[in-house]
């Protein structure tokens, strides 16, 4: 396939949500995420794991902790209580919706003045191959900066809201402390310069507009 070196490979996410006016209050005030991420109306049902994680990577545990307050406060809930781990610190909170999300930093304790600013959203989907998944999105343009064979891939994100990394299936169920069983519609839908396309794990992509 031809990669035009001309493209976007900014990502943008939009998730599928019955109500998206309250899931956007609702993540108002969980997150604040303000343009980072968008909603639409969908009535596409799903069930169990719907195979991707966001997370927010910020840089230091006060910054997970308020942000998990301000997510129950908003009504999500928290699947794995904020605690330290040989990788740093983070938690895993569930939306009202159905969306799992992690909140994470790599420090293991605070390193300056306390802030809820986020450093990066990261959009981890649940393959089945990563080998071959990552060969796909090579070939639509987009640039590996992360591998580990077939446990982990992430690509460069340049300017883009989101980084997008793939993960096998059955681990990022375990990282977001679900059970990897799930079908129907994984209910998020990205959108970029690589064009439209359903991946190979079903994941769906729109050209942007």
């Amino acid at each position: 396939m031809e990669i035009n070196a001309n493209i976007s490979t900014d990502i943008n996410v939009h998730l599928e949500v019955a109500d998206p006016q309250a899931t956007a209050a609702a993540y108002d005030t969980a997150f604040g995420l303000g343009d980072r991420l968008g909603f639409r109306a969908s009535p596409a049902p799903t069930t169990g794991f719907r195979g991707f994680i966001l997370s927010l990577v910020v840089l230091q545990p006060s910054t997970v902790d308020s942000l998990v307050g301000t997510a129950v406060d908003a009504g999500f809930t928290v699947l794995k209580p904020a605690k330290k781990s040989l990788w740093g610190y983070s938690a895993v909170v569930q939306a009202p919706e159905g969306t799992i999300w992690k909140i994470a930093t790599s420090k293991k304790k605070d390193v300056g003045p306390f802030t809820r600013e986020i450093d990066d959203l990261v959009l981890l989907m649940g393959v089945t191959d990563v080998k071959a998944s990552k060969q796909f999105y090579v070939d639509r343009g987009l640039t590996v900066s992360k591998s580990f064979g077939g446990k982990y891939a992430e690509f460069a994100n340049s300017s883009s809201p989101v980084t997008l990394a793939l993960y096998p299936r059955k681990a990022a169920a375990k990282e977001a402390g679900v059970s990897q069983e799930g079908s129907g519609s994984h209910r998020i839908v990205m959108d970029s310069g690589i064009g439209s396309f359903t991946d190979p794990d079903g994941f769906a992509w729109e050209a942007t507009a």
